[in-house]
């Protein structure tokens, strides 16, 4: 569980290191299957361990990850992610700002497209998990109040059930949660 308030990524700084693609990518895999050095990290996504490593200083100095020293001896470093309840600002007034949300809202909207589609196109693969899996499209009618209530009450119950890898139950496997809440526009009734 994330036991934290939640942290507003509205540094303009903060939002350019966070919005990198291979951070993204990083940060992702180090969330899902805990932690890795930057030569792990370098394998798994083709890219040199250098880079690795100069992404991964930036992602512990701006507070995404930190280094795993249960794990690290001498030179070589394990970085974990750290737990935390990430937001995005609302207040788009800055353009600067508002052009690094727009990026990292297309990567995470790539992402879980590319998720959900590998997903379905193999849903028998995930035997039990595809039995249990919840899919949703619905609609209400909120006030813009509500809506940011609403909201609030999804992320809370996301963090509610949000693990950190080393407590992870034997049999549980990562799992995307795609949530969208937003006024319809009346065009696309």
């Amino acid at each position: 569980m994330v036991d934290t308030p939640p942290r507003l990524l509205s540094d303009v700084d903060t939002l350019k290191a966070f919005a990198h693609p291979l951070r993204q990518r990083m940060l992702t895999r180090l969330q899902r299957r805990g932690p890795a050095t930057s030569a792990d990290l370098a394998v798994e996504f083709g890219a040199d361990r250098g880079a690795t490593s100069y992404h991964l200083r930036q992602l512990a100095r701006y507070g995404f990850i930190e280094e795993d020293t249960s794990l690290s001896a001498g030179r070589r470093k394990y970085w974990r992610f750290i737990p935390q309840d990430l937001r995005l600002p609302r207040d788009l007034s800055d353009p600067d700002v508002t052009a690094v949300v727009e990026q990292i809202g297309r990567q995470w909207l790539e992402r879980a497209d590319r998720d959900l589609t590998a997903y379905l196109t193999n849903r028998a693969a995930y035997g039990d998990f595809a039995a249990a899996a919840e899919h949703s499209f619905g609609a209400t009618h909120l006030t813009a109040d509500e809506l940011a209530r609403f909201g609030a009450e999804y992320l809370d119950l996301l963090n509610r059930w949000h693990r950190r890898p080393e407590d992870l139950p034997e049999g549980s496997r990562p799992i995307t949660v795609l949530f969208h809440a937003f006024p319809t526009p009346e065009e696309q009734v």
